[in-house]
């Protein structure tokens, strides 16, 4: 008589499917590294943006299948800080950067920036549901200069007066700006979930269309602009409620590293909120009252969002 056949267990396999897209993310971010050292940049923005591809489905299958958790938050950010840290970093560093001196140090300035996001966002909104992130994702601002080669080959770049700007010098700028937006508290949309029931989730399925289109039709130049777009999105929108809340409550808004803010905009922490003598609890509870009209309660972020995805 035959011994019974062992059943795969298809839960593990479940489970284990969110971290093969993890690692399948860690695979893209090491590739793209040794495709940069070999000068072959348009690969290495192709595999960055893959493993963002990737990165933005992991959570996603994580929640659908049950299986989130602590393990898996804390390797996609470990996962994050390679493919989305170090690997842009050095894309920059073999294609850009002056390989003799110093210019090494912007690289190592934006990827401990990353490092510090991703480490924050393990404390802060990791496993929650959000509708905006503190900070410039990772994803966004590894893509942003991943994708650039692609923009400086193309006829769109050649054509324009884009093309006669100092580029090489303005790089090393844009890697400093980058990297203070993703230690800062400015906040970012987050991505909208993909489907149809809503209209935010066709938002969705309509920039993940598009997406996809300019990949297989080889429309790889319009990446740049289109990820420039949203940090330029989200830094002026922040300048303009900054302006906005000064201008009503007459306190300065902290995007600044070390103030803290909700997701929606409103300030939590600000120095030298309050009368003189006014212990915390006190002036935590007014400021509650004025944006919440006594309610005291922190509004919550809807829809969902992928909280591996910082």
């Amino acid at each position: 008589m035959r011994p019974p056949l062992n059943r795969p267990d298809v839960r593990r396999v479940v489970v284990l499917f969110p971290s093969g897209l993890t690692l399948a993310n860690l695979f893209f971010g090491v590739f793209a590294i040794v495709a940069a050292s070999r000068e072959q940049f348009t690969q290495a923005g192709w595999y960055i943006v893959l493993g963002g591809i990737a990165d933005a489905f992991d959570g996603r299958v994580a929640r659908a299948t049950n299986s989130e958790g602590r393990f898996g938050e804390e390797l996609d950010s470990l996962v994050d800080a390679i493919t989305f840290g170090l690997a842009p970093a050095l894309i920059m560093y073999f294609a850009v950067l002056n390989r003799n001196g110093w210019d090494w140090f912007w690289g190592f300035l934006y990827t401990a920036c990353a490092v510090l996001r991703l480490a924050r966002f393990n404390v802060e909104q990791a496993g929650t549901n959000k509708e905006y992130f503190h900070g410039l994702p990772s994803p966004a601002a590894g893509i942003t200069l991943a994708t650039y080669y692609w923009f400086s080959q193309s006829p769109l770049y050649a054509a324009t007066a884009i093309g006669d700007l100092p580029w090489h010098q303005m790089l090393r700028m844009v890697m400093v700006l980058l990297s203070f937006l993703m230690i800062s508290n400015v906040p970012y949309p987050v991505m909208p979930p993909v489907g149809f029931r809503t209209p935010r989730k066709l938002i969705g399925l309509g920039v993940l269309v598009i997406g996809i289109a300019m990949l297989i039709f080889g429309r790889l130049e319009y990446f740049f602009p289109i990820a420039v777009l949203y940090v330029a999105f989200g830094l002026l929108r922040a300048v303009a409620i900054g302006l906005r809340e000064r201008r009503e409550t007459g306190l300065a808004v902290g995007w600044f590293p070390g103030s803290t803010r909700d997701p929606d905009g409103s300030v939590l922490e600000s120095i030298g909120d309050g009368a003189p003598g006014e212990d915390a609890d006190a002036r935590q509870l007014r400021r509650r009252r004025r944006r919440g009209g006594g309610r005291g309660e922190r509004p919550s972020g809807g829809g969902s969002s992928n909280p591996s995805s910082p």
